[in-house]
């Protein structure tokens, strides 16, 4: 199953894209592909693009607050050559490379209300499969939510009961992978204090140490 920005498998979100194309004609409102190299040993799984994040500009966690809260901590732990998604001009800042690190979604084009239905995760979990198979032995794989937590099990064929999502978790998983999972950095959990700064920092921490 290869990726392609030209993908209309799930009709509801294309026809919310095509929409919102014609709102924002400026706006990428297309699939989203995945950022950083391929094969590397650190793959992030976040939900999906936000409206005015990487449905804007392209990039996964790239100009809404999210993305500020990732990249800032990838840069802290050498993951990141910077920690400003953006440039000057509000695009996405093209001088900042992942080291060691990629970045997906479970569901890679935006959904209305950030609500993807279960059947789009399905027909998009072939994508995720794909980059997980192309992790070598001994990686980590960071689950931003229980929906992208739930859709790694889905794409490894594994039961949902074997593995309980909950924040700072650890699961090891077939092929040598081990799953780290994560509160998802939106806004409203870190408004709430679901997630804190240093919440977040100490699993990205945890994956460091797990890969030194």
């Amino acid at each position: 199953m290869t990726f392609s920005e030209s993908c209309r498998a799930c009709p509801r979100l294309s026809d919310f894209l095509d929409r919102v194309r014609i709102e924002h004609p400026a706006y990428h409102a297309l699939p989203v592909a995945s950022f950083g190299e391929s094969g590397t040993r650190f793959l992030i799984v976040g939900l999906a693009p936000g409206m005015h994040g990487a449905n804007r500009t392209g990039r996964p966690f790239t100009g809404d607050y999210a993305g500020n809260l990732l990249y800032g901590t990838l840069h802290k732990y050498g993951f990141a050559t910077s920690a400003e998604p953006l440039d000057a001009a509000g695009n996405a800042n093209r001088a900042l490379e992942l080291r060691g690190c990629r970045i997906t979604n479970a569901v890679r084009c935006l959904p209305p209300q950030n609500k993807p239905e279960p059947s789009e995760v399905r027909a998009c979990n072939g994508y995720l499969a794909e980059e997980l198979a192309a992790l070598p032995d001994g990686s980590a794989v960071m689950a931003l939510g229980a929906i992208a937590h739930q859709s790694v099990l889905m794409a490894l064929g594994l039961r949902k009961s074997a593995h309980v999502f909950a924040h700072a978790a650890q699961h090891a998983l077939p092929g040598g992978l081990t799953l780290f999972d994560s509160y998802h950095c939106s806004r409203y959990n870190t408004q709430t204090k679901r997630l804190t700064q240093g919440m977040f920092e100490q699993v990205v921490a945890d994956v460091s140490g797990h890969l030194a």
